[in-house]
């Protein structure tokens, strides 16, 4: 049995001729003779009458007290009115087809609403659809507990049902449709000479991700890595390929010189804070009281760099005021720089190779912009800079690493 699954985000059934594009994607992959899951996402963006921030703007505007578990009833009603609308379209094109909840697709979740885990997936109801040739429209974002409580995956939870049953289904592929053709190196708005790649690898894609690329979520491709379903990221509005999301052996031979790239493309996250904590007397628990206390107040930190005598990280600007508040009240006297930019270098290639760092500090010293702090993973370069650099910074190392090529 050929499985495909594709997933369509909001925009690309946001309008008629956007769905148009989406009815033509099924009919093409069913003349291949494929079995199709068809997920979908809540339609549309913030301030369109079905889409999941209007949803919760609604909400607020009504009481703004509904609990947690009432407030995932309410959300999932976005993918359901998807799902439908898109079943009635193919049944009037002639494509038979059938809706199933999440629940009913089999999904079971813990009771974390709002960011629900996949505890389990059984798709049996999902092979018995295949087997009267039918398309089964999935609704994407949506599980469901042991005790019957519909439950939401969190953001991007559209893209992990998708890989998820992909996992779960053994599928050849999962196809991710957006409305931009496949991943760039750069962001366009920003980078003009970003151009399209063709492969990437799990690793690079979750990383791109994680640093503010937001073409898939890092959840979702962590279940495909796990399972090694191949994943392309497709425009609706196109037929290309895309970007072909699989292990570096998948594509060793399809693209000569992929696999010796250094540097894959470069992301961002603006709007951050850094936040510098020092103590002179070499105290042990500065660390413990410092992270414990970001901790308990649910305030996120990222690129964390300890020392014997301090430690320094980020947290977003809206949490920067509450978190040196809470620093102050627990005797230190911190330092901030707001305002700034996490700047990410992403590549396969990146391990083990000499002088990828004093590239990057030569792209930036050359154009006068100050790297306020700096680390590494195996994959990935990260420097922090002022957001006033961020543009240009973007620029320069896009064309440094020679992205544009």
């Amino acid at each position: 049995m050929r499985i495909l699954v594709q997933k369509f985000g909001g925009t690309s059934l946001s309008s008629p001729q956007a769905r148009e594009y989406v009815i033509s994607h099924i009919r093409r992959e069913l003349n291949e003779d494929y079995n199709l899951v068809v997920v979908v996402s809540a339609m549309g963006r913030r301030g369109e009458p079905y889409a999941t921030d209007t949803l919760l703007e609604w909400i607020a505007q009504n009481g703004d007290a509904l609990p947690a578990r009432e407030k995932d009833l309410l959300l999932s009603c976005g993918e359901i009115i998807s799902a439908t609308t898109l079943c009635s379209l193919l049944e009037s094109n002639g494509i038979a087809s059938t809706v199933l909840t999440g629940a009913q697709a089999g999904f079971e979740t813990n009771d974390h609403y709002g960011n629900a885990r996949i505890v389990d997936i059984h798709p049996a109801r999902i092979i018995e659809e295949f087997k009267k040739h039918k398309v089964v429209i999935v609704t994407g974002f949506q599980g469901q507990t042991i005790t019957g409580d519909i439950t939401t995956l969190g953001r991007g939870g559209s893209d992990t049902t998708a890989t998820a049953l992909g996992a779960a289904l053994q599928a050849e592929m999962v196809d991710i449709y957006t409305d931009v053709n496949g991943v760039l190196t750069a962001d366009p708005r920003i980078v003009e000479d970003a151009r399209p790649i063709s492969h990437v690898s799990y690793t690079e894609i979750c990383n791109m991700a994680y640093q503010g690329a937001k073409v898939i979520h890092p959840r979702a491709v962590e279940i495909a890595m796990q399972a090694q379903i191949p994943v392309r990221i497709r425009s609706t509005f196109s037929e290309d390929e895309g970007t072909l999301v699989t292990n570096p052996e998948g594509f060793r031979d399809v693209q000569s010189g992929v696999v010796d790239r250094l540097v894959t493309g470069i992301a961002y996250v603006s709007n951050v804070t850094q936040i510098t904590v020092d103590c002179g007397d070499g105290s042990s628990n500065l660390q413990l009281k410092v992270f414990k206390s970001m901790a308990e107040n649910s305030i996120s930190v990222d690129f964390i760099n300890v020392t014997t005598t301090g430690a320094v990280y980020t947290v977003f600007d809206h949490h920067s005021e509450r978190a040196l508040s809470i620093l102050q009240q627990l005797g230190f006297r911190p330092k901030s720089i707001s305002g700034c930019a996490k700047v990410s270098i992403i590549g396969g290639g990146i391990n083990g190779v000499p002088g990828i760092m004093a590239k990057i500090v030569e792209s930036l010293s050359e154009q006068h912009i100050q790297i306020l702090q700096s680390a590494d993973s195996n994959t990935t370069i990260w420097v922090l800079v002022k957001k006033e650099d961020m543009v240009q910074s973007l620029r320069s190392l896009h064309s440094t690493f020679e992205l544009n090529r």
